[in-house]
């Protein structure tokens, strides 16, 4: 019997004995049906403990680590492992799928919780970052991801009091998250002295922001906040595993076996001890505890689960049971009564209850036990152990018999013989002992012949022969009881076998796949009655087979269930179930088993079928039940639509292409040709391998697709319109319910879907970024809301999306083989079906996956292969057709019956309101009734039934039909052989178009004289078309072979087609018939060409490197031309027919003499000279600029020349079709390209009259029919709107055109240049060397000891100023004032709020909003770097809202990304936080107009654009913007899909379609005088206008994506800014100028930029910059590049300086007055500025000339000195500002500067490691009184002693030295130093400022430090940009501190002010 189909019985599981304790923790609860839920193995159980029932979901296929219950208690979450692990949120009621959440963990899901609310889901993954992950579930959707912890996480919990927190637990942390936009930012839990720091292993959030946690010592810690404020102590005697919250308070289990009852407050209840109880034991250990209401569910390590009344709470219920940790692998079942015992590696042996579901007994043993067997009469029970050794039990009372040791291996295998009188006991080594019962058990035989482990045995009927398996894959048989080898194949043949458990044999040999190793089935049982075999493998499946199964590869049914290894199964004694054991999941499953007959009925009750039963793809037997596939659908199975290069490769060619352009200079590049070209008509339709590609649309066109071509055919005037968004073929096509949408797919790495408009053309929406290699299927849903999608990779993966939104819904693995069809339900939404490779799908989303259900073909008909399915219209029918030409009839998910339909497979399948219309490959159309009962009509395609009307002709009668619709009465056919024809209803056929058929297409030659072309292919036919207004197909020929080339002879009477075989025909060129023929090459011909005068030559090249010359009037060969090295490649003759022109393979060009064919050497200045008949070759220097930069990949395939020799066309690998000006001189010439072809242009032609352009595209099949545009339309009065009707395809012009460079401007050129480093990798600021002091080694010299009490009280280390206060300590700083505006680098970043009340804008990394009214700052702090970038929300709705975005890294964090904070600017509230993938920093953000977008642009190297919607956080879209910098990207002020972006030499008009984004490149044209340039600002108008201003000065007015007109010398110099009034439209700009009479930096300018009027801003200086502006209520806010901040007053143009502050530059000169609120700083920007602290403002600044490094003031605030970056050193009266003496005798940078308390030395420090010493009592000469030498280093810090006679130095080596002043000798002893009595303290060195150091500072240094006059604090700032305030002195290293944010990078300098109210610090580059 070799029936190798699946068998018709089936398995349903019927109980799970288990419960998953180990590894696993929370995992049981009560549901809302007081029924329990929890997981074993890979099944999620609800078990009602009332009517003792399971249920079981069978949705994963991996082991369940981790179970959440929804708040309302029916749902369920469950995660597993695996490598792409999901979680499955299923109904407990049903145990149906809800939702699948996928692709968000990676090895398995560790910990789930759902949110109080129940809408959102967190899940922690097992992967090294322990990735924490926030789901919107119910979509399937991924709100946020983080990195979770660098150790394991055990639980997580959300707050049940604030949506957007969560506490998460682990080894030694506790981390609380909050979430804000799509950003979780984590805080660590802060330990302190309250409890040690340790491993917290669960979790419960209370309110008041408490939260109580179970920790790894027993104790419980409470937390509020981040800290822990107490702990209960021994809570539990062990760790705490399970924590539970409910109404009533906290349920807590742990180690020790007790569950605790607390109330809400954390008060004890009761205590329950598990232990203790009846059926406790010592080391019970609870996982998991559930408390509802009275009762109490406790699950422990061992796999059991308790159940605690409250009433009754000393005696706890034991509900459910199962083993331990260790494998199970020893089962068997009792001979006669419905019993089954199982033995595991936990040591127990247990008797089960098959019809009770519980256990009856159980034994616990010394060992191990891996075998068990029972005797014949069920009285004695054999066990064999790990140790060798085999015990034997009375089952009665489970007593010991005997114990016997005979072996050292395990014993895997014991079997008693049918007559009961031996025991055959297996072992490891390899031997098997038979041992006499009624002997007691004394060993009478032994057999070994076995070389390996003994795996399994089976006794014959008789016991006299026993057979067994090893692991060497042998099959022996010994004679019993002696145990000698049975030789002769005769005796064992005829026996029969009391039990089949072996896994070899011919009986068996089925169960093997084709190929495969003997491992991986552990267990098989064979059950004669029913003829099945069970067996279980090490991919955790049972799978049933019929027995015997002689064939490899049978088909089988399988079950999923057991996670990894199913170890044995056994039938039960009256083969009603069947018992699987699991190794590691240590389960044993109850299956029952449904024989043939009771199938059908319990279907629909069986939800088993969903997941369970298979019809085994998997069995990869040759399906001989399955006829042979067609040789149609075999051949589109084998298509492979990889590419050498992909379009998405070409961004990378291109950035290479640059870099080999910029080498050759923009100036050298031609230009390109003024012409251009449209794509007029199409020949061709894809039949060969794509179906219901052919549609009506709502107008009554026709849509189809070819190559890469959208087309919309209209029938009326036989004309076409494209869509070409697509860059590669087209594979697939439908339309949105309404007809009026397409959607198309196309081949491509990430291949696209495009949904576009089909009367506008307009692309809505561009869905990418999940398939691999194609498309091959679309459907929209019936409400068209959704579009479902099919790909070619490995699984066909079926992806759902929202088209509009451009999201993806959700994604399943569709299938193994291909899928050719989807098709979605028309009346529910959220079902589809899928056909394809013997396989038919019934799918349900869920989620954010897919489940499925296959089709169950009965006994109704075989698993066929499906080509087309539709679904009825009466119930839920569904009608599929087949390879074999029925038509299947489904009721979801059972076959209800077939209908023969058509000879061969029915491809095409449409269902009308009455009925059915189906295609198939016998080229018959039939109509049928609503049930397929009745065929209504025929139509057979014939060319007799072809209407005049035809537009074409029938390559031959029935073609195969690929597509059918229906519409407007009739019905609408597309066949394989690319032809579309129309049918009427009575018969009637009308051809359409047509195009070649399958095959490539590269010969191509126009009539000399009249609008035909001939074409041929590998399809074998030779093709005429008519190119006039008529565009169809006038003959063709069917030839023997395919030919790659044709011609025309000059007259046009005769053609010549060259072949593929080496032969070439002459035809007549009307007829097609054949004139002569040759064969004189092997390979292919790839050109042929007549003579120009006459024909009188032919001249055939062939890919044998030959030339062929043929004299057509003898018909003879007369010449051959030798010396090509490759294959020849294209061939022209000159004007008189006498020199040839070859280019070969090798890209050699060679000339011959005709007729001979002699090799002619030419020299190019003789070759200029020469006129040429054609051109089609691609080589020489009159084309050496067609080549592109990477033509090492790609090879232009042809080229063809206008007769008028100005324009040169080429078709080449990419699909490009290009134009160049002809000659082509000079490398990389400009061009115009188009796409239309997918993969290849084989070749282009001019038409006769050079008016339009013929191209083949090669396997695409196309013939595309290309009209020529001379110039760029008529006069200036037609302007751009005339043009642009004639530009429905817009040519891209070449690449990146670099015309000449786009202008320059020395701040422009530096801004392009600026790095954004963020201050994570902050590096110190200096150069430092040296050990940092917290790592230096201090030894207690003698001196040093603490100074005893009699001992002379040690002074002051401070002299504390102003004695008369007392000491205070200060307790804390808040942020009171910046001074400084970000201009230098940034640009529209300042703006008004609240009507011009308030003005917003950034420093450093804080937002500043500044009140005009009351002069106040109030600050937001919440960024980490650098602000980059800031806009306000111009929509009402969103009041106040501002985005700012930032450079680097969070310091928690490094690496992550940087992000944008969305907050609101009264409040500082964060509204949403964007982390972004722009890597560096954001560098501009703007919001659209309904302000529910945000467009953010990044500052790396792609530059990156994004739009977010910023409320939900989610990414709308991204794509990289443009390869150099991009300054800003502005929303359109009425749209949210339209926005512009400018930079670098660009402009681009982005459009927002559905998730994608796509780009038109701003258009330059014929408008004088203008071209290409940077751009760098954007302001808007009505009716589409676009205004950008340029770095010359010129705004450039665009309308569309055209240039109107150029404004010029808007301003002289670039024009940084500009801004769009939205209330009156008026536009105001900003640039740079000079200011004079007339111009102004700052302008206000009508609508439309036609009139203006200049401000100028009175700053007194040379050239004003602006870089940004802002329009409020007849003001002006202008920004300038120097750090000013101005308001202009509109009506008398006054301008008001409203902040003022250092520009460019590092500052870090620092000094504040001693006795007034006054202080001073000195920068880089080389001025030095006089603040005023209590009015927040600047009083004076001075320009010094070069960089300032360091200011101090004398004691009496009389004298200022400055130390200089160039050495010098200035002494400025403090109250004039006036010079009063300098001196230079250092050439380097001066560090400090420092006058002596007594006003008599000055002391200067510089970086020449010295210490001047100047006497300044004297007068303004400065005499050097001494240096003080020996100085390691650079100076960083100077103070002087309170009596001025000592000096404490900070050095670059992180030494600080103690000189004398004035004779500058080096102080060493000790005790004088800690002697010695301060004036000041600003060094960060020294053991009293020890503990400033932090831990971090390995990678960056404290910069400054100083302490307060009160001396008890002291302030620092370091090269993170924090501030910290530490108490004085601070010794203990990393002492205790406050921190503060505000700058970005490095905090350079600090002070106090004078009484220490103020804090004064400044920033290295944010200035500030």
């Amino acid at each position: 019997m070799s029936d190798r189909t699946a068998p018709g019985c089936r398995l349903r599981l019927d109980w799970v004995y288990g419960y998953r304790g180990h590894q696993c923790r929370n995992n049981l609860y009560y549901t809302a049906g007081k029924e329990l839920v929890y997981f074993v193995a890979g099944i999620g159980v609800v078990y009602n403990t009332r009517e003792h029932t399971q249920r079981f979901y069978l949705g994963h296929n991996d082991d369940i680590i981790s179970l959440a219950l929804h708040p309302e208690r029916s749902l369920v979450a469950t995660g597993q492992v695996g490598k792409d692990p999901y979680v499955c949120v299923w109904d407990s009621f049903t145990v149906q799928t809800v939702s699948l959440l996928r692709d968000g963990h990676t090895h398995g899901i560790a910990c789930l919780t759902f949110s109080s609310d129940g809408q959102r889901l967190a899940s922690v993954g097992l992967d090294a970052k322990n990735t924490l992950c926030i789901w919107e579930w119910k979509r399937g959707k991924i709100l946020a991801t983080a990195t979770g912890h660098s150790d394991r996480i055990f639980d997580v919990c959300w707050d049940p009091f604030q949506q957007n927190r969560l506490v998460s637990c682990g080894v030694k942390h506790i981390k609380f998250w909050s979430l804000c936009g799509n950003a979780l930012t984590p805080k660590r839990g802060i330990f302190g002295k309250t409890g040690d720091l340790q491993t917290i292993l669960c979790v419960a959030s209370a309110k008041d922001d408490i939260t109580y946690s179970g920790a790894l010592n027993g104790d419980v810690y409470v937390w509020k906040g981040l800290n822990l404020i107490r702990t209960v102590q021994a809570a539990h005697g062990a760790g705490i595993f399970s924590m539970y919250s409910c109404e009533e308070g906290f349920a807590t289990g742990g180690r020790d076996g007790c569950i605790r009852l607390w109330d809400v407050d954390f008060k004890p209840i009761t205590k329950i001890e598990l232990q203790e109880a009846e059926q406790g034991y010592k080391g019970l250990s609870i996982r998991s505890v559930c408390w509802l209401a009275d009762r109490i569910l406790a699950g422990t390590q061992d796999s059991e689960i308790f159940e605690v009344m409250v009433r009754d709470r000393d005696k706890p219920l034991l509900i459910m049971q199962g083993h331990s940790e260790g494998e199970l692998w020893a089962l068997d079942v009792h001979p006669k009564k419905p019993l089954a015992v199982t033995g595991s590696d936990d040591r127990s042996v247990r008797l089960w209850s098959l019809v009770d579901h519980a256990l009856i007994a159980r034994c616990n043993m010394e060992e191990a036990v891996r075998s068990v067997a029972f005797s014949t009469d069920g009285s004695q029970l054999a066990l064999g152990m790990k140790d060798g050794s085999f015990t034997v039990l009375r089952v009665r009372d489970m007593t010991e018999v005997v114990h016997i040791k005979d072996r050292k291996e395990v014993i895997h295998e014991m079997k008693f013989s049918p007559d009961g009188v031996y025991l055959a006991v297996g072992s490891n080594d390899g031997l098997v002992d038979i041992y006499a019962i009624a002997q007691r058990y004394k060993k009478v035989g032994e057999c070994g012949k076995s070389t390996s482990f003994i795996t399994h045995l089976d006794w014959s009927l008789d016991g006299k022969i026993l057979q067994s398996n090893d692991g060497a894959g042998e099959r022996l048989f010994y004679r019993m009881p002696m145990g000698k080898p049975v030789l002769s194949k005769e005796e064992v043949k005829g026996q029969r076998w009391a039990s089949w458990n072996g896994v070899l044999g011919s009986e068996v040999s089925g169960i093997w796949p084709k190929y495969s190793d003997l491992r991986e089935v552990n267990a098989v049982d064979a059950n004669h009655a029913a003829a099945v075999l069970v067996t279980g493998d090490d991919l955790g499946l049972v799978k049933l087979y019929r027995f015997p199964c002689l064939r490899k590869g049978a088909k089988f049914k399988k079950y999923i269930g057991h996670s990894a290894h199913v170890t044995n199964v056994h039938w039960s004694h009256d083969l009603q179930w069947v018992l699987t054991t699991g190794g590691a999941d240590h389960a044993l499953f109850q299956w029952r088993f449904l024989p043939e007959g009771v199938m059908n009925g319990l279907l629909d009750s069986n939800v088993q079928e969903t997941h369970g039963d298979s019809n085994s793809e998997e069995s990869d037997s040759d399906a001989s039940d399955v006829p042979e596939l067609d040789s149609d659908i075999e051949q589109e199975t084998q298509m492979s639509y990889e590419r050498q290069v992909y379009k998405e490769d070409l961004p990378q060619l291109r950035q290479q292409s640059r870099e080999k352009k910029q080498q050759v200079g923009s100036l050298k590049r031609q230009k390109g040709p003024d012409q251009g070209l449209r794509l007029q008509f199409v020949h061709g339709y894809r039949g060969y391998d794509c179906r219901n590609n052919l549609f009506y649309s709502q107008a009554g066109e026709v849509l189809y697709h070819v190559a890469a071509v959208g087309v919309v055919y209209n029938r009326q005037l036989h004309s076409q319109r494209f869509y070409l968004g697509h860059d590669d073929d087209i594979l697939s096509l439908s339309t949105h319910p309404l007809k009026d949408y397409a959607a198309t797919g196309q081949v491509g790495r990430d291949p696209a879907i495009h949904v576009w408009d089909i009367q506008t053309l307009k692309c809505l929406s561009l869905l990418k970024g999940f398939h691999q290699r194609g498309v091959c299927a679309l459907d929209f849903s019936a409400d068209g809301k959704s579009l479902v999608s099919v790909g070619i990779d490995e699984n066909h993966s079926v992806i759902i999306w929202d088209w509009k939104r451009g999201e993806k819904l959700a994604t399943a693995r569709g299938h193994k083989e291909k899928i050719f069809v989807v098709k979605c339900n028309p009346m529910l939404m959220d079902k589809l079906v899928t056909v394809g490779i013997k396989h038919i799908k019934f799918w349900q989303h869920a989620g954010g996956g897919l489940t499925f259900r296959r089709g169950v073909f009965g006994n109704l008909g075989r698993p066929e292969t499906m080509m087309s399915v539709c679904y009825g219209h009466g119930e839920a029918l569904v009608f599929s057709g087949a390879a074999t030409g029925d038509v299947y009839i489904w009721k979801e998910p059972l076959l209800l019956k077939t209908v023969k339909a058509h000879d061969g497979p029915v491809f095409a399948m449409f269902s009308l309101d009455k009925g059915f219309v189906t295609g198939g490959k016998d080229g018959v159309v039939e109509l049928w009734d609503d049930m397929f009962d009745r065929c209504l009509k025929t139509y057979a395609i014939k060319r007799s039934a072809l209407t005049p009307g035809s537009k074409g002709l029938l390559l031959e009668d029935n073609p195969s039909i690929r597509a059918i619709t229906l519409g407007h009465s009739r019905i609408l056919v597309g066949t394989k052989n690319g032809e579309v024809l129309e049918i009427d209803k009575t018969g009637p056929m009308t051809l359409l178009v047509q195009g070649h058929m399958e095959g490539e297409v590269w010969g191509l030659a126009p009539h000399p004289l009249l609008p035909l072309c001939a074409t041929i292919s590998d399809d074998r036919t030779l093709r005429l078309w008519e190119l006039s207004a008529n565009h169809r197909m006038v003959a063709v020929r069917k030839l023997k072979r395919g030919g790659r080339c044709c011609a025309f002879s000059p007259d046009g009477k005769a053609l010549a087609v060259g072949l593929n075989d080496g032969s070439f025909l002459v035809v007549n060129a009307d007829t097609l018939e054949d004139l002569l023929s040759f064969q004189h090459r092997r390979d292919a011909i790839s050109d042929v060409r007549f003579t120009p005068d006459a024909g009188k030559y032919l001249a055939v090249a062939s890919h044998d490197n030959f030339v062929d010359i043929y004299n057509m009037l003898t018909s003879k060969r007369v010449g051959i031309c030798k010396a090509a090295s490759s294959y020849i490649t294209h061939i022209d003759w000159d004007a008189r027919g006498k020199l040839l022109q070859v280019n070969s393979g090798a890209k050699e060009q060679l000339f011959f003499e005709a007729p001979r064919g002699k090799r002619q050497t030419i020299r190019n200045s003789e070759l200029e000279k020469i006129e040429w008949a054609s051109w089609t070759c691609v080589l020489g220097s009159s084309c050496e600029g067609i080549w592109p930069t990477h033509s090492d990949i790609t090879d232009v395939n042809a080229a063809s020349l206008t007769r008028d020799r100005t324009l040169l066309a080429t078709g080449d690998d990419f699909g490009f079709l290009k134009l160049f000006s002809y000659p082509v001189r000079g490398q990389y010439a400009r061009f115009k390209r188009y796409v239309g072809h997918s993969a290849h242009v084989t070749n282009v032609r001019w038409a006769q009259d050079d008016s339009t352009l013929l191209t083949v595209g090669g396997a695409d099949t196309a013939l595309m029919i290309w009209a020529r545009d001379q110039g760029g339309g008529g006069g200036e009065g037609e302007g751009p709107l005339y043009r642009d009707s004639r530009h429905p395809v817009d040519s891209e012009e070449s690449d990146d055109d670099i015309e000449e460079d786009g202008g320059y401007d020395s701040d422009v050129a530096r801004e392009k240049a600026v790095d954004y480093t963020t201050k994570i990798y902050a590096v110190s600021i200096r150069e430092m060397k040296g050990t940092k002091p917290h790592q230096q080694l201090k030894e207690l010299s003698a001196e040093e000891r603490p100074p005893v009490s009699r001992a002379a009280p040690q002074p002051e280390k401070l002299q504390r100023n102003n004695v008369t206060k007392k000491k205070k300590l200060v307790e804390d700083l808040v942020l009171d004032h910046v001074f400084g505006f970000r201009g230098f680098d940034c640009r529209n970043n300042l703006h008004y709020l609240n009507d011009g009340t308030d003005i917003v804008y950034h420093t450093a990394a804080t937002g500043i909003v500044h009140s005009l009214s009351t002069g106040t700052q109030s600050f937001y702090l919440e960024h980490t770097d650098d602000i980059l970038c800031l806009t306000v929300n111009q929509h009402p709705k969103y009041n106040n809202v501002i985005a700012t975005g930032q450079i680097g890294a969070v310091a928690e964090l490094p690496g992550t990304t940087p992000s944008i904070h969305v907050w609101d600017a009264m409040s500082k509230q964060t509204l949403s936080i964007l982390r972004c993938p722009h890597v560096k920093g954001v560098s501009y953000v703007n919001f659209s107009a309904t302000g529910k977008l945000l467009l953010s642009v990044g500052v790396e190297p792609e530059h990156t654009i994004t739009v977010w919607r910023w409320q939900e956080g989610s990414r709308v879209s991204s794509k990289g913007g443009h390869p150099d910098r991009i300054f800003v990207v502005e929303f359109r002020p009425d749209s949210d899909s339209q926005f512009v972006s400018v930079g670098i030499k660009h402009i681009k008009f982005w459009m927002l379609a559905g998730g994608s984004l796509m780009y038109k490149k701003g258009v330059v044209g014929s408008v004088e005088d203008a071209r290409m340039q940077t751009m760098l600002s954007v302001a808007f108008g009505a009716n589409n206008l676009t205004f950008t201003g340029a770095i010359n000065g010129d705004v450039y007015v665009w309308c569309d994506h055209y240039l109107l007109r150029v404004v010029a010398k808007a301003h002289t110099g670039p024009v940084f800014t500009m801004y769009t009034t939205l209330r009156d439209g008026l536009i105001v700009t900003g640039g740079k100028e000079r200011p004079t009479k007339e111009g102004g930096a700052v302008k206000l300018w009508d609508q439309e930029m036609k009139r203006c009027r200049a401000f100028q801003l009175e700053t007194g200086q040379q050239v004003e910059c602006v870089r940004s502006v802002c329009r409020c209520k007849g003001k002006i806010l202008v920004g300038t590049k120097d750090g000013e901040i101005i308001e202009v007053g509109e009506k008398n143009a006054a301008s008001n300086l409203l902040m003022d502050s250092h520009t460019q530059g590092e500052i870090w000169g620092l000094a504040a007055h001693p006795n007034k609120d006054l202080f001073i700083s000195a920068s880089d920007d080389a001025t030095i500025r006089i603040w005023d602290l209590a009015d927040k403002k600047l009083l004076n600044k001075v320009c010094v000339g070069h960089a300032a490094k360091c200011v101090s003031y004398s004691v009496d605030g009389e004298m200022l000195a400055v130390g200089m970056k160039n050495g010098e050193v200035l002494l400025l009266l403090t109250n004039s500002l006036k010079m009063w003496a300098k001196k230079r005798d250092r050439s380097a940078a001066i560090q400090d500067i420092r006058f002596s308390p007594d006003r008599r030395v000055l002391a200067v420090g510089s970086v020449e490691s010295t210490v001047d010493l100047y006497d300044v009592s004297v007068g303004p000469s400065l005499s050097r009184l001494a240096y003080c030498k020996d100085i390691p280093s650079f100076i960083l810090h100077m103070d002087f002693s309170a009596d001025s006679s000592f000096i404490q130095v900070a050095t670059g080596t992180y030494q600080r030295q103690v000189h004398e002043v004035p004779s500058g000798k080096l102080v060493t002893d000790q005790t004088v130093i800690d002697r010695i009595t301060w004036a000041s303290w600003t060094s960060i060195l020294g053991d009293e400022v020890l503990g400033i150091w932090p831990r971090s500072a390995d990678k960056a240094d404290v910069n400054c430090a100083c302490v307060s006059h009160g001396g008890l604090n002291v302030v620092t700032g370091d090269d993170f940009g924090l501030v910290k305030l530490f108490d004085f002195p601070c010794t203990e290293k990393f002492a205790k501190h406050k921190r503060y944010f505000g700058h970005s990078a490095h905090v350079t300098n600090i002070r106090f002010s004078y009484d220490d109210k103020y804090v004064i610090s400044t920033g290295g580059d944010d200035c500030r």
